[in-house]
């Protein structure tokens, strides 16, 4: 008797490590997007998400570390993407729980993208930079940009 329940508890012991590290991949996995499925920026608190809309024009929404949307305080974000000979540099304005952009993402696609965030007027800026490549990833519903899967993971 005292054999099998030394067995079962080796068994459960073999099995709950693996549990666990599931679960930190998948809430690694969930950590890529925001709640509306954009591109999760974590460089700075509150974290950002960026999503481009159909409309080509560009959405933030500043999230807690639960994933929920926060209203933005005194955040200044400029998103500087497209051609190096020719960028266009997109400013924002709030609306509502988000900020929204000025003018629209040139036509075209997988543009070399900076987004500039500033906690306030006149504070250091922190720079996150990536491909907006509005692609649609053949795994997951969404854009390469905020793509959910861990398929690029490979390529590295």
């Amino acid at each position: 008797m005292k054999s099998i329940a030394l067995h079962v508890l080796a068994a459960c012991a073999l099995v709950l490590p693996a549990s666990g590290a599931d679960k930190d991949k998948h809430h690694d996995h969930e950590s890529k997007v925001g709640p509306t499925n954009g591109r999760l920026i974590t460089s700075v608190e509150p974290r950002v998400e960026f999503l481009v809309m159909a409309d080509r024009r560009i959405e933030l929404r500043f999230v807690n570390g639960a994933n929920k949307v926060v209203a933005p305080g005194e955040q200044e974000v400029t998103v500087t993407l497209g051609e190096r000979a020719k960028p266009t540099t997109l400013t924002f304005a709030r609306e509502g729980d988000k900020l929204v952009s000025s003018g629209t993402i040139p036509e075209g696609n997988d543009y070399p993208t900076v987004v500039q965030i500033r906690a306030k007027a006149g504070a250091k800026p922190v720079n996150e930079k990536f491909n907006l490549n509005l692609t649609k990833c053949p795994t997951c519903a969404n854009s390469e940009y905020n793509c959910k899967c861990d398929h690029h993971a490979d390529e590295k």
